[in-house]
């Protein structure tokens, strides 16, 4: 009767550790990408050679200090690069994914893919 008891205490064990090695794992993920505005805007940059402010805050439906801040910080991390330029007079930035930040969002997504899988079983 004993090893009745041991396979569902066996299965409970099993499971607190896939989930605690999923925690782990989730808390790896690059928190400079993680956060949504931010993942947006590599996301866009990942699928058009290039966006400007403009789009990327029609696309992302953000504010313009929103949009700048997390742009800045990607800016900062070299995962983004910005062209400022004048078009009739009106300031005009340009946005490109960098090679540093293509690497960096095929890591992350990479990352939750892996986590997907492992929360699926």
């Amino acid at each position: 009767m004993a090893k009745s008891g041991a396979a569902p205490r066996r299965d409970e064990t099993e499971r607190t550790l896939k989930a605690e090695r999923g925690g782990a794992a989730a808390a790896k993920l690059d928190r400079l990408i993680h956060e949504r505005v931010r993942l947006g805007i590599l996301s866009a940059l990942a699928a058009n050679d290039s966006l400007t402010f403009g789009e990327l805050k029609g696309l992302l439906k953000t504010s313009d200090g929103n949009l700048s801040v997390h742009a800045r910080k990607l800016e900062a991390a070299q995962y983004v690069a910005a062209a400022k330029s004048f078009q009739d007079r009106v300031p005009r930035t340009e946005y490109r994914l960098t090679a540093q930040g293509r690497r960096a969002l095929e890591r992350y997504l990479d990352h939750l893919e892996a986590l997907i899988r492992a929360a699926r079983g």
